[in-house]
């Protein structure tokens, strides 16, 4: 393992996703996907969110389509949660889930402002 590129993707997944829940990722990998764990930390969030070419704001867009059109509803909303920490506005997310409904199909749509609505209400509580 490269312990900079880890160091680097440690940070920025946090600061994409939360502390909190990377943390708790980590502490409940276990020995079985601890391996796993520090793989995408090194190579997803160090190698590629590393790489300062795309802005974070910019990978953030990309993701919520890709997970959508994968229908990874799950990973969606965690997206959903780091776009905003990477400044995508509520009009941005708007029209990206337009985008979705058009190339995805309206029920991944749906779900996607089901999700949107629920973290919404959570992050106004905040």
């Amino acid at each position: 393992m490269d312990q900079q590129r880890y160091n680097k993707g440690l940070a920025i997944r946090k600061e994409v996703l939360g502390a909190e829940y990377v943390d708790t990722a980590l502490a409940n990998a276990g020995e079985f996907a601890g391996e796993f764990q520090e793989l995408l930390t090194e190579y997803c969030w160090g190698g590629v969110w590393g790489d300062e070419t795309l802005p974070r704001k910019t990978r953030s867009m990309l993701n919520l389509t890709m997970l959508a059109a994968l229908n990874r509803m799950h990973e969606w909303g965690l997206h959903f949660r780091g776009a905003v920490n990477n400044g995508v506005s509520r009009d941005e997310l708007r029209a990206i889930i337009n985008q979705i409904a058009i190339y995805c199909g309206v029920p991944v749509a749906v779900e996607c402002h089901r999700i949107a609505k629920g973290i919404w209400a959570e992050l106004e509580k905040a």
